[in-house]
């Protein structure tokens, strides 16, 4: 039987790469037409955690087994597991069990305040939660970034403070370093990448101040 030139380049077309070709394509990454960052070199900051490395281990061990599996009326439960490991949480503060905590003794989470199912609250820096303050699902508050202008990508804590009285409706992206003022509210998927006033009905990308914001059984 006899192998046309089309049949050999079809087999050609599906034999396996040889395994050095893995290596070509690696050192291929690294002669790049531009450099920008170097990740070989990146280094976290001395104590940036908060916490030793155990410790850390510890509270993502707990969370894993007895803060997320809680049945959601457990509120005091989930309250009492987090001022365990260092967060300010005021009383009646109403936390699902789906929510995400990274470090929490970097949290304050004021009196009456919710935190909504599936929200994130990225604290690899601070962040300030006010008293009747709601957090709606799956937004997402970060409160660190990268510096992309230096090739060694640092990390930077950047705190997030969200004012007391305020509401980030559904799945809203907080920036790092921003601050949402007291009694403000942010549209549902909106993201917030500046600060925004206190007493404003605020959305968009980025989200912008709109409007006043009016309560009519607390108007005169």
């Amino acid at each position: 039987m006899s192998v046309t030139a089309s049949d050999a380049r079809g087999e050609a077309r599906q034999r396996p790469a040889p395994a050095g070709d893995e290596t070509q394509s690696d050192q291929g990454d690294d002669r790049a037409r531009f450099k920008v960052q170097d990740l070989s070199t990146f280094d976290m900051p001395a104590n940036f955690r908060g916490r030793p490395g155990w410790y850390v281990q510890l509270w993502w061990i707990v969370d894993a087994l007895l803060f997320r599996p809680s049945p959601q009326v457990c509120y005091g439960w989930r309250r009492m597991l987090l001022r365990w490991f260092g967060a300010r949480i005021g009383r009646g503060a109403v936390i699902r069990p789906s929510a995400r905590i990274t470090y929490p003794w970097k949290v304050s989470i004021g009196a009456h305040a919710w935190i909504g199912d599936e929200v994130t609250l990225y604290s690899l820096g601070p962040i300030e939660i006010g008293a009747h303050t709601v957090i709606s699902q799956r937004c997402y508050l970060c409160a660190a970034d990268h510096d992309y202008r230096r090739s060694t990508f640092p990390i930077r804590a950047r705190e997030v403070r969200v004012g007391a009285q305020a509401w980030v409706a559904t799945d809203v992206f907080v920036a790092p370093g921003v601050t949402i003022g007291e009694g403000a509210v942010v549209g549902a998927r909106s993201t917030v990448l500046h600060d925004l006033p206190a007493g404003m009905v605020c959305y968009g990308y980025p989200a912008v101040a709109v409007r006043p914001r009016e309560c009519a059984d607390l108007a005169g």
